[in-house]
């Protein structure tokens, strides 16, 4: 059995085609398949979190550490053991 696969762009022209298609000799059965919606990328600039910390370092509210032990001294102080 051949399968032929018709794009049809206007929406509200499927039923129509639909329609003419089961006129024709021959064919056994129309099926209409809903096109997949196309998934749009991810953009990371477009979040709260990121417009958040863009304007923190805007404003300069942004720490440096030179290591793990050095930021948890600025975040903790000096901690006796």
């Amino acid at each position: 059995m051949a399968t032929i696969v018709l794009q049809v762009p206007d929406e509200s022209l499927v039923s129509k085609v639909k329609q003419a298609c089961k006129m024709l000799m021959g064919v056994v059965s129309v099926k209409v398949q809903k096109p997949v919606p196309v998934k749009k990328e991810y953009d990371i600039t477009k979040t709260a979190g990121y417009r958040e910390a863009m304007d923190d370092i805007e404003h300069g509210r942004v720490c440096h550490a030179n290591s793990v032990d050095d930021m948890f001294k600025q975040i903790l102080g000096d901690v006796p053991n």
